[in-house]
C-alpha cells in the first residue's frame, strides 16, 4: 500500500512551527481536505484513506509535534497548541478554507481548531472522537496510564494498549496489521506519550463548537469502541445545525482499518456532497 502512495506522488513536507520540525504528507488536487490522526499513531494510520481520497482531493496529513517524524517540543503541550501547529501547516499551503477531519486525538484537535478558526472551515469530521471532556474516571484511567508509562516503558504501554483498539474479530483476522502498529508506534517516547495523555486530560468541553458551528458535522462511530463509546457520540451528534452519523458495525476504536471499505465510502460521500 506505501509502495503505491509512493508512486502516486505522495510529497513530504516541513515547516518550522515555534523552531520545531512539523512534518506532513501532500497528494492530490482540488479542495483542501486535512487528515489528523490520533494518539500514539501518526500520519500513515490514513494509508487507506490516502489511496482511496488521493484522486478526488487536495490531502494533507500531517503528524503533530512529538509523533511520527515531527519534533517534540516540550512547550507545545496542549490539544490547541496542535491546532495552531496545523494553522501554521495551512498556511504555508496557502489554504484559506479547508474540511479537517480528525481520529479520537484528532478530532480533539479539530474541535479547537474550529472553535478558533471556523472562518477557515467548510466542514468538519469526528472519527471515533468526541466534543466532552474526559469524565473523572477517564481521567483516573489516563493517569494511571502515564504511570505505567513511567514505569514499564513505551514498547511494554504500546503492546498492552494496542490490540485494545480492534475489535476481537479484527485481530482474529487479521493479526499481522496490529502487530504492524504495534511495531510502528513503539517508535514513540515516553515524553510524547505523556505529553498528550496530559493534554487531553486538561482540554475543555467543546460541545459549544457543535452547537455554534454553521458547518456540516460528520460524526462515524464504531458500535464495538470502547474508547470513545457509540453512547457517547449518539449524546451529541443532535447540537450541529447540519449533522451526519454514520455506524460502523463491526469496528472499535480504528475504523479507517477495521472497515477501510465502507469508511473510504463515507468520507468520500460527506467531502464530495461538501465539495
Amino acid at each position: 500500500m506505501l509502495a503505491t502512495i509512493k508512486k502516486n506522488k505522495l510529497k513530504s513536507k516541513i515547516i518550522k512551527y515555534k523552531s520545531t520540525d512539523i512534518f506532513y504528507r501532500t497528494i492530490g488536487e482540488g479542495m483542501a481536505v486535512v487528515l489528523l490522526h490520533g494518539f500514539a499513531e501518526d500520519g500513515d494510520v490514513w494509508r487507506y484513506q490516502i489511496d482511496f481520497l488521493k484522486n478526488h482531493f487536495r490531502l494533507i496529513v500531517p503528524d503533530i509535534p512529538g509523533s511520527g517524524s515531527s519534533a517534540f517540543n516540550i512547550l507545545l503541550s496542549t490539544i490547541e497548541d496542535y491546532a495552531e501547529a496545523i494553522k501554521a501547516i495551512l498556511d504555508n499551503e496557502k489554504i484559506t478554507e479547508s474540511i479537517l477531519i480528525g481520529h479520537s486525538m484528532g478530532g480533539y484537535i479539530t474541535l479547537a481548531f474550529a472553535e478558533k478558526y471556523p472562518q477557515l472551515l467548510k466542514a468538519f469530521g469526528l472519527f471515533h472522537s468526541t466534543a466532552f471532556a474526559d469524565t473523572e474516571e477517564k481521567k483516573q484511567t489516563r493517569l494511571k496510564a502515564i504511570d505505567f508509562i513511567k514505569n514499564s516503558g513505551t514498547n511494554a504501554f504500546i503492546k498492552t494498549s494496542t490490540p485494545a483498539l480492534f475489535s476481537e474479530e479484527f485481530k482474529i483476522n487479521n493479526p499481522e496489521a496490529v502487530e504492524e502498529l504495534i511495531e510502528r508506534n513503539n517508535k514513540f517516547t515516553s515524553e510524547a506519550l505523556i505529553q498528550y495523555y496530559r493534554a487531553m486530560i486538561a482540554r475543555p468541553e467543546r460541545t459549544q463548537v457543535l452547537k455554534n458551528s454553521t458547518k456540516s458535522v460528520l460524526f462515524i462511530a464504531g458500535e464495538k469502541d470502547n474508547v470513545i463509546p457509540l453512547q457517547g457520540i449518539l449524546r451529541q451528534v443532535h447540537l450541529p445545525i447540519q449533522s451526519h452519523i454514520h455506524i460502523l458495525a463491526n469496528s472499535a476504536h480504528m475504523g479507517m482499518w477495521e472497515e477501510s471499505t465502507k469508511a473510504n465510502k463515507i468520507l468520500l460521500g460527506f467531502l464530495q456532497m461538501i465539495g
